[in-house]
């Protein structure tokens, strides 16, 4: 079974593929821009700044290459995610499997988070190196067609070549709040330097407006990975299971549980199928506005279509 047509999923990829270039070019820039920035803030001449803007592009590239082929390891390690086989829970890696024959899938490697909050996600740079991770919480209560719906939602991402895009997010959105935290650290806490000149006071307002504004950013970053790619996920999953209210039913339980998942962070939280963070009024009141996923409701609404 295929998850769409060739022409739709195709084109799905080849646009993925091009936004994940585009991606790690725009951090580049924007990485390169704010190293700069810090550098002539903190006093340094414009030879030292330069220098370190060389650093950084080096290190960003790494961070991009590492990022590629490395995610899905790094991104299980900060969830706490623990391997399962076969034997460790065979429902679990049956469920999956089933799915992974019925849409043409590799089987991806299978991952547990111990965690009582309902929530699951996939990542992985393609189909050959993929894996779903799903909580605790969600097992236990998720009877079997909604964690196949649950589960199919996830291999839709791995299909759609989602996950390559999701998971490279994860790791530059790190970089730039790594930089900021240094700049705010060294500025205030910083010794001297004999290569420091008299601070730019122009450049120490920049640099101290882009470390407070690098989490706003890194956030409008993730919210830029369109929430259509959760819409598409949710019908692609339908038409695996043939059976889109098992899936709803299961986005219905999930939206119910307001405890967050306790390793989720704002920079891993796109990856979920739900929000990660809670569902308390503040973050219901904001939701439209700064939440990586459309909203639950509407979601829910268009499976009953279906």
């Amino acid at each position: 079974m295929k998850f769409e047509s060739e022409k739709t999923i195709y084109s799905q990829i080849g646009a993925n593929r091009i936004k994940t270039v585009f991606l790690m070019a725009v951090f580049t820039v924007f990485i390169t821009a704010v190293v700069y920035i810090f550098t002539q803030a903190l006093g340094y001449q414009s030879s030292s700044g330069l220098f370190f803007v060389g650093i950084a592009l080096v290190v960003t590239g790494i961070m991009n290459f590492v990022a590629y082929y490395n995610s899905d390891k790094m991104v299980m390690k900060m969830a706490g995610a623990q391997l399962v086989d076969v034997k460790t829970d065979p429902q679990l890696y049956k469920t999956v499997e089933n799915l992974s024959i019925g849409s043409g899938l590799p089987m991806p490697k299978i991952y547990i988070i111990p965690d009582e909050a309902p929530n699951a996600f996939a990542t992985g740079r393609d189909p050959n190196h993929a894996s779903i991770a799903a909580t605790t919480g969600l097992i236990a209560i998720m009877n079997k067609t909604e964690l196949e719906g649950v589960l199919a939602h996830e291999l839709s991402h791995i299909g759609n070549y989602d996950t390559r895009l999701m998971t490279v997010v994860v790791i530059l959105v790190g970089i730039i709040a790594m930089l900021a935290d240094f700049f705010g650290h060294f500025m205030f806490f910083g010794g001297g330097d004999d290569d420091r000149d008299s601070k730019n006071s122009l450049f120490i307002v920049l640099g101290i407006l882009a470390a407070i504004l690098a989490p706003i950013a890194a956030q409008l970053i993730q919210l830029a990975v369109s929430r259509k790619r959760e819409f598409l996920a949710d019908a692609t999953g339908s038409l695996l299971t043939r059976y889109p209210d098992g899936l709803a039913d299961a986005l219905e339980k999930i939206s119910t549980y307001e405890r967050p998942v306790k390793s989720a962070t704002p920079a891993t939280a796109h990856l979920y199928i739900a929000n990660p963070l809670g569902t308390g009024h503040f973050k219901k009141s904001f939701a439209n506005l700064f939440s990586t996923h459309p909203p639950v409701e509407e979601r829910i609404k268009i499976l009953r279509e279906m």
